[in-house]
């Protein structure tokens, strides 16, 4: 038995509101200002790239994703897909373009993806609406070359569920040359026991169903893929550990991974400071998409 089962309930819940463990800010005012740093770094990145919003990728209304693109004309250019965090219940695509403009600086376009989230969508149709945004994205721009993930908290957890996709059904073969999970939630069985589960209603076959750890698909042969799965140094010991044990999954399957504990950050700044080109983590993407 794991130790989180020898939590009590609040014990879990504690270790499940990444909010709690900011240094910088209380509880409430580290989540205010997490909305008003990514909606303001999305206006920004509005204003100095050219965009393409509520491009449809599905029949679904909240099927919709935002192109920020590269002001160069380029033949080809590497797309991220960018899925947004909230616990699966709260932020949008609206606010999630705030990482734009170091990447379309560096000729690399960026899609902030919507989907429904809850109480309206459920965690399932979530991963089926983010496995069709990839499909979509690259059927659609015949420019992108290769295609890189990047989803922060509940957004990296779908992001890892792009993974174990039959693409077959999709009638499409994405060349997914990246994968930038950061401070993800990989093993969804402890939140099933917290207030999280509330709007989610998640029974524990739909969690473990839609848990990245329990699906790592094995890498039949050489994948180029990259997966870096990185933590802020403030995240909960919950959200280190499950990233220690997806990443040492996914290297027992054979994938290309790394884990980067990002000093000085927590749950919330890891990801806005995307928005600078001078960021640690910004480095290491752009590094990662230049040599891919």
């Amino acid at each position: 038995m794991g130790k989180w089962q020898e939590m009590t309930k609040e014990e879990l819940e504690t270790q499940y509101s990444p909010s709690r463990w900011s240094p910088r800010l209380d509880k409430d005012v580290v989540i205010e200002a997490h909305t008003k740093a990514v909606t303001e770094g999305t206006q920004k990145a509005q204003a100095f790239t050219q965009t393409l919003l509520n491009v449809p990728y599905g029949s679904g209304e909240g099927e919709k994703m935002d192109v920020y693109l590269p002001k160069k004309h380029i033949e080809t250019f590497p797309l991220v897909l960018y899925i947004h965090g909230g616990y699966w219940q709260c932020l949008s695509k609206d606010v999630s373009g705030f990482a734009a403009c170091p990447l379309v600086n560096q000729g690399i376009a960026l899609a902030a993806v919507g989907y429904d989230v809850a109480p309206k969508g459920q965690l399932e149709m979530m991963v089926e609406q983010v496995r069709h945004s990839v499909a979509f994205a690259v059927q659609q721009y015949t420019g992108i070359s290769c295609v890189y993930l990047l989803g922060h908290s509940a957004g990296a957890h779908l992001a890892a569920m792009v993974l174990s996709t039959d693409w077959a059904k999709f009638g499409v073969q994405p060349n997914i040359k990246g994968v930038f999970l950061v401070s993800g939630i990989y093993d969804l069985e402890p939140i099933t026991h917290t207030y999280i589960n509330d709007p989610l209603h998640l029974s524990l076959t739909v969690a473990q169903e839609n848990s990245p750890l329990l699906h790592v698909p094995k890498v039949k042969d050489e994948v180029a893929c990259q997966v870096l799965i990185a933590v802020a140094q403030h995240d909960p010991p919950e959200f280190h550990r499950q990233s220690r044990k997806y990443c040492q999954a996914l290297r027992t399957a054979g994938w290309k991974v790394s884990l980067l504990d990002l000093a000085g950050t927590d749950h919330f700044d890891v990801i806005e400071k995307l928005s600078q080109e001078n960021y640690l983590l910004t480095q290491v993407i752009l590094n990662m998409i230049s040599s891919g």
